[in-house]
């Protein structure tokens, strides 16, 4: 049941899994690189081979261009003459409906809040399951942040209406909770707590990216090497299950499995309608310092460990954030950021950045000066270094206007970044979502922190629960206790993989799918597991060998979520659902193929 496992020594060599993206780096151009995703530890022979490869691109076909090749080419007037402005016009919209939320009472927002569940409840009552389709909520497909094609509302489906949960709900100072409806998003909540000098324990660094989506889905930030995904600090969901009950789930109470079964479960269980998540005290600044590593693959792994996992095991040493860039193979940056008061901030000598003005660099820009001024501190506004990615979208913004970086362009037309990826999604047709789906790269990878040489790194804690979750520590974790390991965590690492891959980009032939094949057969054999938002070519049998079914399927029946709702599997598969598919899964007649693992 579950994943069958291959259990490296911490010293084996290891290199299963390689992307090639030969390009002109786009964080420093002035570089031809042949980039890899290294997984283990390496001997110095092997290293030196794999450095010498690194320097000899693959030769491969040239590809046939069409007219979506141009399109993307071009994509950027678009972006600039109608995305951007209809993106800055929805943000202040948005923002004017935030500041309307937070003029009401909380009082007044709970009652709105009941009145919108009883709503909810009467609608999933009207459903006919002789007559309509599995119920899923009435959001349009392209607003969803995220790779996948949400190609399941294109069957025949029964919506249910979750527009209204936008408001937050109570902020207890006393028991250090937010109760949060669905979709709140990480700009709203910071721009609530921050002031109060609280935070979330973990927010993720995009504006847009909701509390329904992360708890649903997957969350990350720099604080996760210290609480987990986000969903790790949820304390209570409020869920209205197929029948219309609606049900409070702790870790604690008669829904205890339905609890650790939420997450990952991509809103198959039942409808998430509030969330009760953990707050912790902040200050006004983060004090982050810039450490340029460079060298050969093992001393950037091993120089990512340092920078939050002392060898010692000093707790004092562990930081509040960390964070690493890989701009090459042999150069990276590890960000550690502790909070810091304004009285401190503001000394003599300090220096402030307030990364979140419209004008200034890029922060995955800024941040790769230190490879050449060496390792220094500086003093962020803690909202801003936040969100300090959100302007840019990572490296995405560079391959949306490749010129948006100038400064001419960021100081004239700056404050209309970023544009909406609901925006983005919404302006391309068919064919250029599959050609996104093929020729380009937004994937993450979770994976034991000691088999990594990282690109975009996050570490994270994967906590060993009480009930065996979909994604789960390796067996035995707490007996090796490699480094970042506790009692009742292992330590992995996010592995962020976003741009277009070198041969598209140099008009060469390239599998996507291929590769993507390879990246998740590999993630099977080393415990690792794929977020699902990003584009999956997992079949069924394969979804539960990297995911653990038990917990999940035991609450789809109990919860009685069968037939009305559709199974995580079908709802993250890629491509189009048939109306077959749809009878299959209303009828719960297939096995699941999970149990077929073994």
């Amino acid at each position: 049941m579950g994943n069958h496992l291959v259990l490296f020594n911490k010293y084996k060599r290891i290199m299963l899994l390689t992307f090639l993206f030969y390009k002109d780096n786009p964080l420093s151009p002035s570089i031809h690189f042949h980039f890899s995703i290294s997984f283990g530890f390496l001997s110095k022979e092997r290293n030196l081979k794999v450095m010498a490869d690194l320097k000899a691109p693959l030769v491969r076909p040239k590809r046939k261009k069409t007219w979506v090749d141009y399109f993307v080419k071009f994509r950027w007037i678009i972006v600039i003459f109608v995305v951007l402005p209809i993106s800055a016009t929805l943000y202040f919209l948005i923002y004017l409906g935030d500041m309307y939320s937070e003029s009401k009472s909380y009082e007044q927002r709970r009652k709105e809040h009941d009145e919108n569940v009883l709503k909810v409840i009467k609608r999933l009552k009207q459903r006919n399951a002789a007559k309509d389709g599995l119920v899923c909520t009435a959001r349009k497909p392209w607003i969803a942040v995220g790779m996948r094609n949400v190609d399941y509302k294109r069957a025949r489906h029964f919506e249910v209406d979750l527009g209204e949960f936008r408001n937050i709900l109570e902020i207890n100072k006393e028991k250090m909770i937010a109760r949060v409806e669905p979709l709140v998003n990480m700009g709203q909540i910071s721009r609530a707590t921050v002031p109060m000098n609280l935070s979330l324990a973990v927010v993720a660094e995009l504006d847009d990216l909701t509390v329904g989506g992360l708890i649903n889905g997957y969350g990350i930030e720099g604080s996760s090497h210290l609480y987990g995904l986000f969903a790790d600090t949820v304390e209570a969901y409020e869920i209205v299950l197929a029948g219309g009950e609606l049900v409070r789930a702790t870790r604690d109470n008669e829904y205890s499995d339905l609890f650790y079964a939420i997450p990952w479960s991509q809103g198959t269980l039942g409808l998430l309608v509030a969330a009760e998540i953990r707050l912790i005290p902040v200050k006004e600044y983060m004090r982050l310092t810039y450490i340029p590593v460079k060298g050969d693959l093992q001393a950037l792994a091993q120089g990512y460990m340092d920078s939050f996992a002392p060898k010692d095991g000093d707790e004092s040493k562990i930081p509040d954030f960390v964070e690493g860039m890989v701009y090459n193979p042999t150069e990276g940056v590890m960000m550690v950021g502790t909070y810091a008061s304004k009285a401190e901030a503001k000394k003599k000598g300090n220096k402030i950045n307030n990364v979140g003005w419209w004008f200034k660099p890029w922060f995955y820009q800024h941040a790769q000066t230190a490879l050449k001024k060496g390792q220094f501190v500086e003093y962020i506004p803690t909202r801003e270094y936040y969100h300090r990615h959100t302007r840019c979208l990572y490296w995405e913004g560079k391959l949306i206007l490749p010129f948006g970086d100038q400064f001419w362009f960021r100081f004239l037309f700056g404050w209309l970044m970023p544009p909406k990826v609901s925006l983005l999604k919404a302006t391309q047709g068919e064919a250029i979502r599959n050609y996104y789906h093929d020729m380009h790269v937004i994937q993450d990878m979770l994976v034991p922190l000691y088999k990594v040489y990282p690109i975009w790194l996050c570490p994270h804690k994967l906590y060993k629960a009480p009930i065996k979750q979909q994604i789960y520590p390796e067996p035995g974790f707490e007996y090796e206790k490699r480094q970042g390991d506790t009692d009742d965590a292992q330590m992995y690492t996010d592995v962020g993989v976003y741009y277009a891959p070198g041969p598209v980009l140099r008009g060469e032939e390239f599998d996507g799918s291929e590769a993507v094949r390879k990246m998740e057969k590999w993630l099977i054999e080393n415990h690792g597991f794929q977020p699902q938002y990003a584009v999956s070519e997992l079949d069924e049998k394969s979804f539960w060998r990297m995911f653990d079914g038990d917990l999940y399927e035991h609450c789809r029946k109990k919860y009685r979520a069968v037939g009305t709702f559709m199974s995580v599997y079908y709802k993250s598969k890629k491509g189009r659902k048939t109306e077959k598919e749809v009878r299959e899964a209303e009828q719960a007649h297939l096995e699941t193929a999970y149990a077929e693992a073994d």
